[in-house]
């Protein structure tokens, strides 16, 4: 199981090409590995789309792929822990809900592809699984 942070879906559905969007391209290609959408990730990236068009070939493509709810009362406290530990060592992460990201990430051991520097801290220092392209 992957899932992937708005930052890349965003950067796919505007057609730039980077490392991230390539191989986010290579995932919805394949149906072995089973890509999971969480639902602040679902909201961030479509609340973004200003013509209809595009709305609509997003939610085609993001209809296809199972919704987890992201949040809840345990998770919210484990991203503050996250936070406040980030904290201490001199790393602030910017957004509330890529704390809830990494945070459900981290909690279900789920690798995660992103391109945003809110997780390098996460992933350094909190056991964030970055999804590179290979598996062991």
């Amino acid at each position: 199981m992957i899932t992937v942070d708005s930052s890349v879906w965003i950067d796919y559905f505007n057609g730039q090409q980077t490392v991230q969007t390539d191989l986010l391209d290579n995932l919805l290609d394949k149906s072995r590995d089973e890509l999971v959408l969480l639902d602040l990730v679902l909201m961030e990236v479509m609340r973004g789309f200003r013509r209809d068009h595009e709305l609509a070939t997003a939610q085609r493509i993001l209809s296809c792929m199972p919704v987890v709810d992201a949040g809840g009362r345990a998770l919210a406290l484990e991203a503050a822990a996250h936070f406040r530990a980030l904290r201490r060592v001199g790393i602030t992460v910017r957004s509330a809900i890529d704390l809830m990201v990494g945070a459900w990430c981290i909690a279900n051991d789920v690798p995660l592809l992103h391109d945003d520097r809110d997780f390098a801290g996460m992933a350094e220092h909190r056991g964030l699984r970055v999804w590179s392209g290979f598996e062991p």
